[in-house]
């Protein structure tokens, strides 16, 4: 059973949170006279703080994925978050976190950012944990264990029996990122938080929704550990606009949801034809908004797409992914210029 309380750093235990003049007083839509935040009064629709705990917006994504508003952290994007993790549960110099290579890069940077050593456990040919591996690495300096699932950059998902195995024998945080869950056939583990309380959960309005440009990241874990994270989360670190346009993109969740019914059928399409085309050697199956595939020379063809102004990422220099670019599903237009571009090389 995972304790909390032993897993927290101390001097955040410690600290009394910052309050900001938006946390004092909550109502924000009574016609009050506000002059306690020594803002400009003069209305030009962002002269105003935000509200720093983004309770609307949590209101609609509580509703949206079917959870309770004290269970989501909202940051400035899934790095906010992730962050925030760091700096609660690792005391830098000291602890410990495992991540799986190839994966997010975010990880060991944040990692290194914060002098928390990074203990790499590099996936199975399959792309699968390797279970044995990760729980030699583990000791009581351990603190966090990251899944990303689906993979980022190879796009399969995780067995589920190897998340349940380090949940149920890990006394720290297991952290599984669900960037890109909505465009996966598997259900998201959000309906299994409240049965593992050192399961967090990350996620994103940044893909599937097709928000990148408002950086709103999302974090669901027990009420416990988001009240931590919230005593130590900048105070405004959701801007107002952002705010904002997220409830209105989420307000019409047809819409959301045909843009990625679109995409993971054009993603169907694109894959039966990369297969017609010689260079490229493997395709790997992918849960997610792109393919990882791997070609006879991807430095090679990486420079000659990037000549036909198509821009895709070279995976070479991580383990498992020799000679593979990864390939983000476009619209129809840009995938069959793809296809067209390979085709003539």
């Amino acid at each position: 059973m995972t304790d909390l309380k032993k897993l927290t750093r101390k001097n955040i235990l410690d600290s009394k949170p910052y309050a900001s003049a938006r946390d004092e007083f909550k109502d924000f839509e009574q016609g009050m006279v506000f002059l306690d935040a020594n803002e400009n009064p003069f209305n030009n629709g962002s002269n105003r703080y935000p509200d720093p705990q983004q309770r609307k917006l949590k209101q609609v994504l509580a509703i949206v994925k079917e959870t309770s508003e004290n269970h989501i952290l909202l940051g400035n994007g899934s790095d906010e978050v992730l962050d925030l993790l760091f700096r609660a549960f690792c005391e830098p110099h000291i602890d410990n976190v495992i991540t799986l290579p190839p994966t997010y890069g975010m990880y060991g940077v944040l990692a290194n950012l914060n002098a928390v050593e990074n203990r790499e456990v590099v996936l199975t040919d399959t792309f699968q944990p390797d279970i044995l591996g990760i729980l030699n690495q583990i000791d009581t300096n351990t603190k966090l264990i990251f899944f990303c699932s689906p993979n980022n950059p190879t796009g399969n998902s995780f067995s589920e029996k190897y998340i349940l195995e380090l949940l149920q024998k890990f006394d720290g945080l297991v952290v599984l990122d669900e960037a890109y869950i909505d465009f996966s056939d598997r259900p998201s583990w959000l309906k299994k938080l409240a049965q593992y309380p050192n399961l967090v959960i990350t996620q994103t309005l940044s893909k599937a929704y097709g928000m990148a440009g408002i950086r709103v990241g999302i974090l669901y874990a027990a009420a416990e550990i988001i009240y931590i994270l919230n005593s130590i989360k900048p105070p405004y670190n959701i801007n107002g606009y952002s705010q904002q346009l997220a409830c209105t993109r989420m307000a019409n969740m047809a819409d959301i949801q045909n843009q990625i019914q679109v995409i993971k059928s054009q993603k169907a399409v694109l894959i039966s034809q990369l297969k017609t085309i010689p260079l490229i050697q493997k395709i790997h199956p992918s849960d997610a908004n792109f393919v990882l595939i791997a070609v006879d020379d991807a430095t090679l063809r990486y420079k000659q797409l990037l000549e036909n102004r198509i821009v895709v990422r070279n995976r070479s220099h991580e383990p498992l992914c020799e000679n593979c670019l990864r390939v983000t599903i476009g619209t129809p237009a840009e995938n069959q210029n793809l296809i067209y571009t390979l085709q003539s090389l």
